[in-house]
């Protein structure tokens, strides 16, 4: 475990260095061809609820128009939410992520920037927010009796590879996000007589796309290291425009 620590840290670093030589005329062409490959792909056209996370101001793929099409289109658009647990449990880490609904581009608009230059929600706003886990504002880390989900999610990364593996930014934010999307799914609750299991398909069969940069994508024999808690990816789009599947 340590050594696939270090290994990320040490692939994190590589990868910082790389990006920083990404101009913004280049990031800003790789996000008009990433984002036309995803806004082509029939699983964001039938999306009804997705996740877009919020790009911060360079070294990443840009999400702005892909919030604009979801949001003229309908859908319900969910972006995350970070935040200390109160009282941590189960192994649980102390800052997790939820994904609240995003009710508009004005809405959108009057986000305020992160200390990462990510608009992100006001905390007062978050309370009334409807939270993609079905309930209205944070969850706290708990999934029971819940049954609503995502269709489609998408996702950001430092680094990617020809498996389909992502590499975060180290704060584990996705991968427990989806770790308890599973959970809530497999969630037994009683019924008038019976016990019933929640298997919600929102929270299992959701498509996990991620957006990469062309330099942010590994080389074919280079690879993400992985651990247990570590999920792939169903697609991943480069900024040349490609789209891969799993």
């Amino acid at each position: 475990m340590a050594a696939v620590v270090a290994v990320k840290k040490e692939m994190r670093k590589k990868i910082k260095a790389i990006l920083k030589d990404v101009s913004d005329p280049v990031a800003a062409t790789q996000t008009t061809h990433a984002t036309k490959a995803l806004l082509a792909m029939p699983e964001y056209k039938a999306a009804q609820r997705i996740s877009v996370y919020l790009s911060m101001p360079t070294g990443e793929i840009n999400t702005s128009k892909i919030v604009r099409d979801a949001l003229d289109r309908g859908k319900k658009v969910f972006i995350p939410y970070t935040y200390n647990l109160d009282n941590p449990i189960d192994g649980q880490p102390k800052s997790i992520m939820d994904m609240v609904e995003l009710s508009s581009m004005n809405d959108f608009e009057s986000l305020e920037a992160d200390k990462w230059g990510i608009p992100t929600p006001s905390k007062d706003s978050v309370s009334s927010r409807a939270n993609c886990f079905g309930i209205t504002g944070v969850t706290n880390g708990k999934t029971e009796q819940i049954t609503q989900g995502l269709d489609l999610i998408v996702m950001p990364g430092m680094a990617f590879d020809h498996g389909f593996g992502r590499l975060g930014h180290g704060k584990g934010f996705y991968d427990f996000f989806l770790s308890r999307c599973h959970q809530a799914a497999r969630m037994p609750f009683r019924g008038k007589n019976y016990w019933y299991s929640i298997m919600a398909d929102g929270l299992t069969n959701h498509v996990k796309v991620g957006l990469s940069l062309t330099e942010q994508l590994l080389p074919p024999n280079e690879s993400v290291p992985m651990d247990q808690s570590d999920f792939r990816l169903d697609a991943l789009i480069t900024g040349d425009g490609e789209l891969r599947r799993a």
